[in-house]
């Protein structure tokens, strides 16, 4: 039934009702014999009590609410239409425009009209429950874990939406005060704890967990505790940040188990430096490009200006925001970032306030083979954008970094550390301000661990672990953007901002977790094979060197590198100039031995044995 046929439905059913409530109140009042002129007032009335009455629930938008879900709101709506109604038509017969009846009839019909048609309306609701509860003696049994705001919200949406074919059965909460008490029909019936034995005894084959503001820890417990079950687990996920997507119910990610507190922005903050600004992100193609753009769009930029040197990445991204965002001034480079003639036309055409630069290439054990293709990306690529920052006068150039760069034992994390180098030396002679921010993995980001041991469950194992004792930090791609947008608005130039990452976690752990959220047991189902440390990687990351000590900001998530002595890098621009940019790089242990000169703190270890023997871990 479409919109406008269903109005007229339901004013012609509500038209009947107010109708009837007229009569049977005049009947009542006379005992079923209604004197003639009164019944005669009686006809002159009616229209006006109809008209009247289907105009004001027309303006109350009574006929705009669903039936099915009709509450104390909806009768509430309708006292008011009704009143409203009554009072005109009172008014009219009072100031002698219309004929008089009784003044009983008119209390009579004005409660009648409130009972039949804020009746009729919760009726249907409590008649499509009984139908609905018919439905769900078919349907799965369910388990809510959490009987908060959050589980009153999937129980309700349970039972209000059949099609989800689920029937709740009862919520398990650790509250003491929660114990044996009842939510929309349904008890809460233990503790987490008690969940295998709830799942046996009430026959449970889904268990939803509705706490979106747990922890990582919280939830690894409750996975546990499920997992001694056959249920299906899956979880209720709620907004938590400016930037949420909605509600969902969905299965467990293993985003969920490394959860943190939300972020919290200083929106008035990031406002300032990015609103109706001029806005340039190079990378913008890529998982931490993408997501930036995605964030800074809905801070209102003046202009977006989207570069990257990846066509297929260029094209998804445009028309993704060209969807989301359609009032937004988008323009498109499709420019490599060591094309410094290019890049230069780039600025000169657009003037960017404000660059992220998230063009980098990332991947160890690639640019362990490719030392040469490191160097001329993320140095002296990176050194264009800066120079080129500087010279235009941006106001403000944020660059991503890594946690690799700290102390660094591989290509990609010298190449990092010295473009840090790079831009604290330029922002000491700048008027941009030039800032750099580290952090560490940023889980399902192209090529990062969690795709690839996706993969490998998904054929059968083994996933492959290179050490038992092999440690990251790790973050959400939302989470890290958010912290880097709001570090910029921090920037005063020649910071190094690292990101709290929370507890490091073991990639074997990380490993046995995705398979047991496969729904298999891990070296059981599938196996967990170890094959040494590659090239370049160390045990653990560092989040800071020798040279530098972490200090608070008034972010509680974002630290500052302060330096214990007087370091500064004098001339680091001549000797990247001096041993990379006329150099071709034509040999691997050449381009080696070149950064190590710039750097002396690098320490290579490509060309060490495999530390571990490989082996299938049991």
């Amino acid at each position: 039934m479409n919109y406008r046929l269903r109005i007229i439905v339901l004013m012609l059913f509500d038209a009947l009702l107010v109708n009837l409530a007229l009569y049977l109140s005049l009947y009542l009042r006379f005992d079923g014999d209604i004197p003639g002129t009164f019944y005669q007032s009686y006809l002159v009335l009616r229209p006006w009590f109809t008209i009247t009455c289907l105009a004001f629930l027309y303006l109350f938008r009574i006929y705009h609410r669903m039936w099915q879900y009709a509450s104390i709101g909806e009768l509430y709506g309708t006292i008011k239409a009704v009143s409203g109604s009554v009072l005109i038509v009172l008014i009219l017969i009072y100031t002698g425009l219309l004929p008089i009846l009784p003044r009983s009839v008119y209390i009579f019909t004005w409660l009648l009209m409130i009972v039949s048609i804020g009746g009729a309306r919760l009726g249907w609701r409590i008649l499509r429950q009984i139908i609905m509860r018919e439905a769900v003696k078919s349907a799965k049994t369910a388990l809510i874990v959490g009987a908060g705001d959050a589980g009153a919200m999937v129980a309700r949406e349970l039972k209000n939406n059949s099609s989800m074919g689920l029937n709740p059965i009862g919520f398990v909460d650790d509250s003491a005060t929660k114990q044996k008490l009842i939510m929309y029909g349904i008890p809460v019936l233990g503790t987490r704890v008690q969940i295998p034995e709830l799942v046996t005894e009430y026959g449970i084959e889904d268990i939803i967990i509705a706490m979106p503001s747990a922890g990582g820890k919280t939830l690894r417990e409750t996975m546990k505790i499920c997992q001694q079950t056959q249920a299906r687990l899956r979880i209720f996920s709620g907004s938590e940040d400016m930037l949420g997507d909605g509600r969902k119910i969905r299965n467990i990610e293993l985003e969920d188990l490394l959860r943190r507190e939300p972020v919290k922005l200083d929106l008035d903050e990031i406002a300032s430096y990015l609103a109706n600004k001029v806005v340039l992100i190079s990378g913008a193609g890529g998982s931490i490009g993408s997501e930036l753009c995605r964030q800074v769009c809905r801070t209102g930029p003046q202009k977006l200006i989207l570069l990257d040197c990846s066509e297929n990445n260029l094209f998804d991204i445009e028309n993704e925001l060209k969807d989301d965002f359609k009032e937004l001034d988008l323009v498109t480079e499709l420019t490599d970032i060591k094309d410094r003639v290019k890049l230069q036309q780039v600025y000169a055409n657009h003037h960017p306030q404000v660059v992220f630069h998230a063009a980098a290439y990332k991947h160890v054990p690639m640019m362990e083979k490719h030392p040469g293709e490191a160097i001329k990306n993320n140095i002296l690529g990176s050194k264009n954008m800066a120079e080129l920052a500087d010279k235009y006068e941006v106001d403000t150039f944020v660059m991503i970094s890594t946690d690799k760069a700290v102390n660094p034992t591989n290509v990609m994390g010298a190449s990092k550390r010295i473009t840090e180098m790079l831009i604290q030396e330029l922002n000491a002679k700048s008027k941009t301000k030039f800032a750099a921010v580290r952090f560490g993995n940023v889980l399902g980001s192209r090529g990062s661990v969690i795709p690839t041991f996706k993969k490998q469950i998904e054929k059968g194992g083994p996933v492959t672990v290179t050490h038992p004792d092999m440690t990251r930090y790790f973050m959400t791609i939302p989470e890290a953007v958010q912290l880097v947008i709001q570090a910029g608005a921090m920037a005063t130039g020649g910071e190094i901002f690292v990101l709290d990452m929370g507890e490091p976690v073991k990639i074997i752990d990380l490993a046995s977790d995705l398979i047991r959220l496969y729904n298999y047991e891990p070296n059981r189902d599938i196996d967990i094979k170890f094959t040494g440390i590659r090239p370049g990687e160390k045990l653990y990351e560092e989040l800071f060197t020798a040279r530098e000590q972490m200090a608070a900001t008034r972010h509680e998530r974002i630290f500052i590198t302060r330096r214990t002595e007087d370091y500064i890098y004098e001339g680091i621009g001549d000797k990247v100039d001096k041993y990379f940019a006329r150099n071709v790089f034509l040999n691997r242990n050449d381009a080696i031995e070149l950064i190590a000169q710039i750097l002396p703190e690098y320490r290579n270890c490509s060309k060490m044995e495999d530390q571990v023997e490989k082996r299938v871990y049991k």
